[in-house]
This record gives structure tokens, sequence and C-alpha cells, in this order.
């Protein structure tokens, strides 16, 4: 399975989200933009929910290139800490049990498991001991 982007995932295993820290500043963006503006630099797999909303309904195609039966997901904003914020999906949690400041882990997942060729996104799930 390959990454919806290239150049969003390191290749380890597991892997990890693939940022940038601008030369200029040292400021870590995510994703890690193209040009040599920055140097690729892996992020942590960890972090905690900063902010969130839900996706309700379905996004216009293009870009949204998902499963036609839509369900809606949660679109999470995780810090990393010391790094950046980055948005994602967050998965394997009920809505009512998410809350800010849930410690979560990187948990890539495919967009759309009916596709000829699947496709990887990021998403964090909460980490053991979290309210799932």
């Amino acid at each position: 399975m390959r990454a919806i982007a290239e150049g969003l995932f390191t290749d380890e295993t597991p892997p990890r989200l693939l940022g940038g820290r601008e030369r200029a500043t040292g400021r870590v963006v995510f994703p890690c933009p193209a040009g040599d503006s920055c140097d690729p630099v892996p992020l942590a797999r960890e972090g905690r929910l900063w902010s969130y909303t839900v996706q309700r309904y379905r996004p216009k195609t293009p870009p949204y290139a998902g499963p036609d039966a839509f369900a809606p997901w949660i679109v999470a904003y995780v810090e990393l800490l010391g790094e950046v914020i980055v948005e994602a999906r967050l998965v394997d949690v009920d809505l009512d049990a998410v809350r800010i400041g849930m410690p979560v882990r990187l948990v890539p997942v495919v967009l759309d498991p009916d596709a000829a060729e699947p496709l990887a996104i990021p998403a964090f799930a909460p980490m053991e001991g979290a309210p799932a």
C-alpha cells in the first residue's frame, strides 16, 4: 500500500510522518514542502489531541478520492510536542469518548478499502489507557 502523497511517511516500520524544518528559521512544518527551503525531519509518532471537528458531509470530487459510500469521520488536530500541530483523522474511538488532550499515536489507515490500489492516509488513535 502506498501513501496518498509522496514524502508523507518515513520508510520505517512503523512509519512516522515526515515534516520539514525550515532552513531559515528552524520552524517545523507538515507536510515537508517541495524544494530546498526545508530539510526533511521525521516527526514524533505520539502526541495529544489539540482540537477536533467532525466531517459530516461527503467532500466534492475532486479533490476527495475516498469511497463513494460516505461515513462521517473525526478530523483531529494533533500536537506533536515541541514540533508541530498536524491535521489527520482520529480513528478507533467513539465520538462521545473524544477528549481534548487525550494521548494519541500515529496509525496510518486505508482511505478506501475497496479501491483497486488502496492508499494510506495519516490517522491517529487513542493510546492505551485513553478513553475508547
